[in-house]
């Protein structure tokens, strides 16, 4: 049995399926927003849940390049049109569509996005925005000349705890900040050798759909589909792209930060192929009314992260138990479900804020923020009981699978007009490029770089050519 055969069996033959107009053609917008979903598997599968689970979506379109993913996602939506390649969905059914999702590995968001975007669909793109610093400028301009609803998924943009650090740090609780240390252990990167030869394509994968716009390279077992692509630079963005955006997040926008002027990664030399699995990138941003004269920002990622410094020590920390712990909590799998640490071991991701007037500590997730003074926490309950009242943030909830909808809901409602997103691209686009420019650093270990928000482009002529990508026809 070919390929397609195989495809057209598991997904009609299993499912009893058939490939009919969406009913939903003419709804009223008022009442209803028509979905379409490109990429159903992994975090594709829980943006379609928390899309779907809004009563006023109805899901009318599938896509995904893998026939096992879109069978599930089918069995959850009978009544949805199935694609494999997200053109011809859009194309087909674009009259049928009021808003898309796109959930693919990171080197197809542009691609999917925009061409959603031309048609003038809000769209609802996973994290990281793109894959290049041009793709993200473009996803910023033709949002705003459109006048789209647009929302990034960062789901934690819209819980409690980072809501309230926000709202702390503007309110002045540390001063004006210099300096951010951010983490996380995470190793999305890619030391080993590049794979030799090719295996066979599994017979519910489309190698070349999946490969999209990216350059053709033979299919290999373990290496892209369906998980570690986002060690690969051809396809992903690193540990800096997955968990960098979270974490980097509510510093960014508590301190109203633009992009960078410099930027300096201490990783191992590039081998052009994968991310190194260990990073230590230099931030410097121009200042703002939350910050000094300008604002240092240091990332670390891999196992072991971050690395230590006296901005990092808590009151009654044994730096070597810390040290210890951090290692064993990389070398096993970080959930979404950590645990609370104790008070005086860091989180094994955070961030940490270092002010005029001391310290707060940020979590990563799900846990209230520290204040850290003269070496001793500082209890601040009255100011979070302040803060919570006056912007009506209501009570901390402790459940993902509660506080994980809201993100997602808000540009659902926002799609109908009763409400505004708080990741439109023009904020994600700027939170991206900062997180790209890290990338390519990692191109150039130990160099400063020096970044022209002007023009887009850096002084130094041999990094950019990694701001934009030859785009395959495929």
């Amino acid at each position: 049995m070919n390929k397609r055969e195989f495809i057209k069996q598991s997904l009609a033959g299993a499912l009893g399926m058939v490939l009919v107009p969406s009913f939903l053609k003419g709804a009223n917008l008022k009442e209803k927003l028509r979905t379409a979903h490109i990429g159903v598997g992994n975090m594709g599968m829980a943006d379609l849940k928390a899309i779907s689970s809004h009563s006023a979506v109805d899901v009318v379109a599938l896509c995904d390049v893998d026939a096992v993913n879109l069978s599930v996602a089918h069995k959850m939506h009978p009544g949805a049109r199935i694609f494999f390649d997200y053109r011809k969905m859009l194309e087909e059914m674009g009259s049928e569509i009021d808003a898309v999702i796109v959930s693919t590995p990171d080197h197809t968001h542009a691609p999917a996005s925009m061409m959603a975007m031309n048609m003038n669909k809000p769209v609802y793109c996973q994290k990281p925005l793109t894959h290049y610093v041009s793709e993200s400028r473009e996803m910023k301009r033709l949002a705003a000349e459109k006048g789209l609803v647009t929302q990034m998924g960062i789901q934690v943009h819209s819980f409690y705890d980072y809501k309230l650090a926000t709202l702390l740090i503007q309110s002045g609780i540390i001063g004006k900040v210099h300096t951010v240390h951010a983490w996380s252990p995470k190793n999305w990167g890619y030391d080993g050798p590049l794979p030799e030869g090719e295996d066979p394509v599994p017979q519910q994968l489309d190698w070349n759909l999946w490969l999209g716009t990216s350059k053709k390279r033979p299919y290999k077992k373990g290496m892209y589909h369906p998980a570690n692509w986002r060690k690969l630079m051809d396809y992903g963005c690193g540990t800096l792209g997955d968990m960098g955006v979270h974490i980097f997040d509510t510093p960014y926008n508590a301190l109203k930060l633009d992009v960078p002027r410099t930027i300096t990664n201490e990783c191992r030399p590039s081998n052009g192929f994968g991310f190194p699995e260990h990073n230590i990138v230099t931030y410097e941003f121009p200042g703002t009314p939350y910050t000094g004269e300008s604002l240092k920002w240091i990332w670390y990622d891999g196992e072991g992260a971050p690395r230590m410094s006296e901005d990092l020590v808590l009151p009654g920390m044994d730096i070597k138990k810390d040290k210890k712990n951090q290692v064993a909590n990389a070398k096993d799998k970080i959930s979404l479900d950590a645990g609370v640490t104790a008070e005086n071991e860091l989180p094994e991701q955070g961030a940490m804020f270092v002010g005029e007037k001391g310290r707060l500590l940020l979590p990563h997730f799900m846990q209230l923020p520290k204040k850290i003074s003269k070496g001793k926490f500082v209890d601040i309950s009255k100011e979070i009981a302040k803060i919570s009242k006056e912007h009506n943030l209501g009570e901390p909830i402790r459940n993902y699978d509660l506080e994980g909808p809201k993100h997602y809901h808000q540009f659902i409602d926002a799609c109908l007009g009763k409400a505004t997103t708080t990741a439109p691209f023009e904020y994600a686009a700027r939170l991206t490029e900062t997180i790209l420019l890290g990338t390519i650093a990692g191109r150039f270990p130990g160099e400063t770089l020096h970044w022209d928000a002007a023009t887009a482009k850096f002084k130094e002529e041999k990094a950019n050519q990694y701001l934009a990508g030859d785009y395959r026809q495929f």
